[in-house]
């Protein structure tokens, strides 16, 4: 048969069908569909696994709320601030220390305040986990003087978190004899590969960030304790001490005393209530499925995720649903 005549039999054929779909509403069912898009942070870290836990679940109820969840990684959490500010994000994860800086105007946002910038609610804790090589030397944080240390890439909380401890110590990057900027993804296996002596990360545990270099090359956890760790924590209202369990990790035996911040979730105003109310009953409508989608999450609480962590108002569509359950006035 020739091409011609195979096009002519082909659009004989399917022109009926479109006509058909059109008359079903084809179409406008499918404009009817909004995206909805989580900034995260790098594809190993709890941020990203988080992100996706919350678009399983929107995406499971999609017949009813009209959305089509989708996670991108990012740079982390100042990027997904800034990039909710600029629209490009509906919704964003963010340490509750980038959080606050936004709100007050201090810090990355010296520049000015964010004031379109609204909490959704808070997730897991996040500690600040500094891991050495196992033949570094190193046994308090003050041993990397002079060494090649990982600060974080800019634009990430952590890196936010490194600037602030260092700064309570009185140390400076130069301190360090490398202080690199490499991603999340990539301060394990710079570790394992002796490139880097130690690199510092906000994470909540367990992390396959973490468990790749303990498990590789036997890296070691570092106990963030003394005086300038207690002054952060005093003076800063979103620091925490925390403890990483014994044996969470392997060759990591023993409990690891250090301090933190809260992953929290963020949006715009300018975000629509409907699609923050929807993504916020999906997770509290399925909770006991949430908190079993990643290890990070099964020790949560609605009580604690509606106030810890948050500076920012409340987004409207949150806060209408908080309301329903009673949880906030």
């Amino acid at each position: 048969m020739h091409v011609k005549s195979a096009l002519k039999i082909t659009t004989q054929i399917l022109a009926p069908v479109a006509l058909a779909c059109a008359a079903l509403g084809g179409a406008p069912a499918l404009a009817q569909t909004k995206f909805v898009t989580i900034g995260t942070g790098g594809v190993t870290g709890v941020y990203y696994a988080a992100g996706g836990a919350i678009c399983r679940l929107v995406n499971k109820d999609r017949a009813t709320n009209g959305l089509r969840c989708s996670v991108e990684s990012t740079g982390g959490s100042v990027f997904n601030v800034n990039t909710i500010k600029a629209g490009e994000l509906d919704l964003g994860f963010t340490q509750s220390d980038v959080q606050y800086n936004a709100v007050k105007g201090v810090g990355q946002f010296k520049d000015g305040p964010i004031g379109d910038l609204r909490a959704v609610f808070a997730v897991h804790p996040e500690p600040i986990t500094v891991l050495a090589r196992k033949d570094a030397g190193i046994t308090q944080f003050t041993d990397f003087k002079g060494k090649r240390f990982n600060v974080g890439n800019p634009g990430s909380g952590t890196r936010s978190s490194a600037e602030e401890l260092l700064a309570a110590m009185g140390w400076k990057l130069s301190d360090f004899s490398l202080a690199s900027e490499l991603k999340a993804d990539e301060h394990g296996p710079a570790l394992c590969d002796g490139k880097i002596d130690g690199f510092l990360y906000g994470v909540g545990h367990p992390s396959a960030n973490i468990q790749d270099p303990t498990t590789t090359c036997g890296a070691q956890l570092v106990t963030m304790t003394g005086p300038a760790v207690d002054k952060l924590v005093a003076e800063k209202p979103y620091y925490a001490k925390v403890t990483i369990p014994a044996g969470l990790y392997p060759n990591n035996p023993k409990a690891t005393d250090t301090f933190g911040v809260l992953a929290t979730v963020v949006a715009s105003a300018k975000t629509p209530a409907d699609t923050v109310y929807a993504v916020t009953k999906a997770v509290f409508d399925n909770f006991d499925e949430f908190k079993k989608l990643h290890p990070a999450l099964a020790h949560l609480t609605p009580e604690s995720m509606v106030k810890d962590g948050l500076s920012a108002p409340l987004h409207d569509g949150a806060a209408r649903y908080y309301k329903e359950k009673g949880w906030i006035q």
